[in-house]
């Protein structure tokens, strides 16, 4: 499924419309190039779950946690990471399957500890159509996010 935005404000609807289909348990890969958005279309998912509250990412703490919405959320920023190791010693496991949604930016740095189901978000720049314009691809891996066939933006 393939979306083709031209703002911040469109990448943050897009976001707000996939955290409203959104379940205890999901977990969101976002991958994609420095400044294409990854961390505007989590702003978005965490207002489509009723967060209100401010979302910045965790570049140097890993993880932040929020649990003032509809579902908790758990937003993840895996970019300093060297080694998945790193990631597991802070109790990877227990956040990624517990009840909350789980947003993991730079999904891409630690793949193979991801779990076998997961919704993938890739976000990329067009320059060849302008500086704002971005293709967002969604991947479901998984039948429990079949769910995401019906995003509109």
């Amino acid at each position: 499924m393939y979306f083709h935005v031209d703002s911040v404000e469109k990448t943050t609807v897009l976001g707000f419309n996939i955290g409203k289909l959104l379940n205890s348990g999901d977990i969101i890969c976002l991958t994609g190039d420095l400044g294409t958005g990854k961390t505007h279309i989590t702003k978005g998912i965490a207002k489509g779950l009723n967060i209100d509250d401010h979302i910045t990412s965790p570049t140097f703490t890993i993880v932040n946690e929020y649990d003032t919405g509809r579902l908790k959320l758990f937003h993840f920023d895996v970019y300093r990471v060297n080694d998945p190791d790193e990631i597991c010693a802070i109790g990877f496991d227990d956040y990624i399957f517990s009840d909350a949604v789980s947003i993991i930016e730079w999904a891409n740095y630690i793949e193979e500890i991801l779990p076998r189901e997961y919704l993938h978000i890739n976000i990329e720049k067009d320059l060849n159509i302008d500086e704002n314009f971005r293709k967002i691809t969604i991947i479901a891996y998984g039948d429990k996010y079949n769910y995401i066939k019906e995003l509109k933006i």
